[in-house]
């Protein structure tokens, strides 16, 4: 197979989709804030193609399986790390905001604040366990395909899968049928894929044209904290999981380089979702574990927001010389475990769930979220990153303990990371 030259890699080109877009909406903020819509058509584009990559990849993961008991196992084993991992992720949060205390000296009144946060607000308090389980029961039983709610999707193809299980004898025409359609699906993956760098320059300049590189500076500590933490957590905490079940997280990461690019330019981790499906199902994870654990931990498994909720909120009760308790910075941390999975699914999710938490803590004015609102922007590519190496760092987990995981196929992926690429887009 012929050696691509590097500047023919997706991921050289994205690198430099980011620069331009970062010089054009710097110098020129005008122009890169009708950039816009490249960003928001690519990320449409993926979308589309987002809920049957799921159907597919999950439908026929489980109709493959002989025992339907795993699929259960496998749901539990992996909320159970979900809840894990993102309640780790929200003490570590904690942690560091006390620490470093991003928000102290600021002494903002809080009679001075002002700002639009009533959409955020309706959105937190619309988000009830009712509403939310209301909401993963779709109209239809096709009506998923056509939607954008991940948890309905996963839905139908838990119950076709199991459906095809139980009338295997009838329905063999049904799953060979999907097994042929997913070639035609991951080939229109591919061919959006191409666009990645128009979408990712699109996205960058507007968010440098409209926020300003200089927006970024009076708040810089807060968002550099927040970047630290993150890190922090993905090489020691993500980085002994891995160490633990047999791969690097350094190597994982360079395999899923493009996606990552993808996301850092686009600041949505649902542009690399299909990306992510495929690749972890080609590093030896079983197609049930990456159709069920993938998707769901886009809902469930918000590393990068949970550490941003707990550090955003001690930043707004510093900033406006709030003094909190450690009783209340408890009260503060339960609240969260239970928005950030009541906000699961919910489009804008971290803002949500900060919106959510400050509502159930009186002591914190939520008018407060004004003071990062302007700069949240900058710190979503970052949580995007999290979740989306802290999803794939799950799928590998839960396929190790399930033990359908191909322990020399992912070693000579993440060895062999550019080769994988090259047979990915033939």
């Amino acid at each position: 197979m012929k050696k691509k030259k590097f500047y023919q890699q997706l991921y050289f080109q994205v690198i430099i989709a980011i620069t331009l877009g970062i010089l054009l909406g710097n110098f020129y903020p005008e122009l890169g804030e009708k950039m816009k819509p490249l960003g928001d058509s690519f990320i449409k584009l993926v979308k589309m193609i987002i809920a049957p990559v799921i159907f597919i990849t999950l439908t026929l993961g489980i109709a493959h399986m002989t025992d339907l008991k795993k699929v259960g196992r496998i749901a539990i084993k992996a909320m159970l790390y979900f809840f894990t991992f993102s309640t780790l992720a929200l003490i570590i949060g904690l942690i560091v905001g006390n620490i470093i205390q991003p928000g102290a000296g600021l002494n903002i009144d809080p009679a001075s604040l002002s700002g639009d946060v009533s959409q955020y607000q309706q959105k937190a308090h619309d988000t009830t366990l009712t509403g939310f389980i209301m909401n993963i029961i779709p109209e239809t039983l096709f009506s998923p395909l056509i939607g954008d709610n991940i948890l309905q999707v996963l839905l139908v193809a838990i119950l076709m899968g199991i459906a095809l299980v139980l009338t295997k004898e009838k329905s063999g025409k049904v799953t060979e049928f999907l097994q042929v359609l997913a070639a035609p699906v991951f080939k229109i993956v591919h061919m959006l894929m191409k666009l990645a760098p128009i979408g990712a320059f699109g996205a960058m300049a507007f968010t440098i044209g409209k926020y300003g590189l200089a927006s970024v500076l009076n708040l810089i500590f807060l968002v550099g904290t927040f970047y630290i933490t993150s890190i922090l957590f993905i090489v020691l905490v993500l980085g002994a999981v891995a160490w633990y079940n047999g791969f690097n997280i350094f190597k994982l990461m360079y395999y899923l380089k493009e996606e990552l690019l993808l996301v850092l330019g686009t600041s949505s981790s649902e542009s690399a979702l299909p990306g992510i499906m495929e690749k972890m199902e080609k590093a030896g994870c079983s197609k049930a574990i990456v159709g069920l654990v993938v998707p769901t931990g886009y809902s469930f498994n918000l590393d990068g927001t949970n550490i941003y909720m707990t550090l955003a909120s001690l930043f707004i009760a510093q900033a406006l010389n709030i003094d909190l308790s450690l009783e209340k910075q408890l009260m503060l941390l339960l609240v969260a475990m239970l928005s950030s999975k009541g906000a699961a699914g919910v489009t804008g999710a971290g803002f949500v769930t900060l919106a959510a938490t400050l509502a159930v803590v009186p002591e914190i004015p939520i008018a407060g979220m004004t003071l990062i609102l302007g700069i949240d922007k900058f710190m979503s590519e970052c949580r995007a990153l999290t979740n989306v190496i802290g999803n794939s760092v799950a799928t590998v987990v839960v396929a190790n303990w399930e033990k359908q995981l191909d322990k020399k196929q992912l070693q000579y992926c993440l060895e062999n990371p550019n080769e994988i690429e090259k047979k990915l887009e033939v």
